[in-house]
């Protein structure tokens, strides 16, 4: 409804562009040049049957809501990612009343892809609240600074703490069974155990289908599917063997509920719908274990990663915002919450469910 009053409007001032006064009319953010392109104008034909620019007519509505194939953006490789720090402020006395199920003390938690952006900070959420932490990454470097990092920033917020939660830094390839369980035995041997997941560990690329190469495809299903699901079954093993419960978060996307625009990345959307759907039949069949399956399907979020793309391509925050119920796009430090419930004693009864932290984009 929202999208269709917005195109009309749009579309009126387009049509009265003559007139400068009704084209003042529309909010500026509407008439962006990435706007306009998106209605695709189509050139209409001279009385010879030749086809001229002149007064383009708008095609249909649709339009609007559809991919843009000019929209290209690949994965950056290893050594470009930028780096996180950790959010400052967070941590300290709890001077706030709030209920003791929320503490992750005497937890262990495994948080892949946990050396950037969103798998960091849910890291140092994971901290915050009293839980150990294995930071697993394909960077191991980036993973031993963000660690020493995480633990000095606690130790500043909590100076009276005599009990500094432990944090260590692990490599792993998530798409690989034989390191992945490589890593999983050397988290244990350092922790003496695991009690959380978090699979943050996946990245996205935006391709038109049908010139998105198959091994960039079959890397992207690999490390956002193989890898939520080998890590998946590698802590429930753990757990089970323990005869312990336990609870994990996988990290899926409003993508995998709805399809993006104007950005073409199916194989993406796809994966990250299996992502959700696997968390809920692993909830279901993980259930008389006592182990505890949820996901976060985050929205548009400002990771330094996702900055670096709208500073190249400042168009695509506009057309994205413009579709947000809140009108703005979250912050990586909005999922501190959301993953602490999960995994906490807080959200005992709930299992199998899909948190969306989207600022409200999937309900319009």
């Amino acid at each position: 409804m929202f999208r269709t009053q917005l195109l009309r409007h749009a579309a009126r001032a387009v049509r009265a562009s003559s007139s400068p006064v009704k084209a003042r009319a529309v909010p500026t953010p509407l008439l962006s040049q990435t706007t306009r392109r998106s209605f695709m104008m189509t050139a209409q034909k001279d009385q010879k049957g030749k086809k001229t620019n002149e007064e383009p007519e708008l095609e249909h509505e649709g339009s609007f809501a559809r991919t843009d194939s000019s929209v290209q953006v690949e994965y950056p490789a290893e050594g470009e990612l930028p780096s996180s720090t950790p959010v400052q402020g967070r941590g300290g006395a709890h001077l706030k009343r709030t209920l003791a199920t929320y503490s992750l003390e005497g937890r262990v938690g495994v948080v892949t892809g946990g050396a950037r952006g969103l798998g960091l900070v849910m890291s140092q959420a994971m901290v915050i609240s009293g839980a150990d932490v294995a930071i697993v990454d394909l960077n191991k470097e980036e993973a031993e600074k963000q660690a020493v990092e995480l633990m000095a920033s606690f130790r500043k917020e909590n100076p009276e703490a005599t009990n500094v939660p432990l944090v260590t830094a692990h490599y792993a390839d998530v798409s690989s069974p034989e390191s992945v369980e490589a890593v999983i035995a050397d988290i244990i041997k350092q922790h003496g155990k695991i009690d959380n997941l978090v699979t943050s560990a996946g990245f996205t690329e935006n391709f038109e289908a049908i010139n998105y190469p198959i091994d960039r495809v079959r890397k992207l299903w690999g490390v956002n599917v193989d890898g939520t699901y080998l890590f998946a079954i590698a802590v429930a093993k753990h757990l089970m063997a323990r005869k312990e419960p336990g609870s994990m978060v996988f990290v899926g996307s409003m993508s995998g509920s709805i399809v993006n625009v104007p950005q073409p990345q199916a194989p993406y959307n796809a994966a990250k719908a299996a992502v959700r759907h696997l968390a809920a039949s692993l909830a279901v069949e993980w259930a008389h274990a006592g182990i505890r399956v949820n996901c976060i399907s985050p929205g548009y979020m400002l990771t330094a990663l996702t900055k670096k793309i709208l500073d190249d391509n400042p168009e695509l925050k506009n057309q994205w915002t413009s579709l947000i119920p809140q009108g703005k796009m979250g912050n990586p430090e909005d999922l501190m919450g959301p993953v602490t419930f999960l995994l906490s004693d807080a959200s005992s009864y709930v299992t199998g469910a899909d948190l969306r932290v989207d600022g409200g984009y999937t309900v319009t």
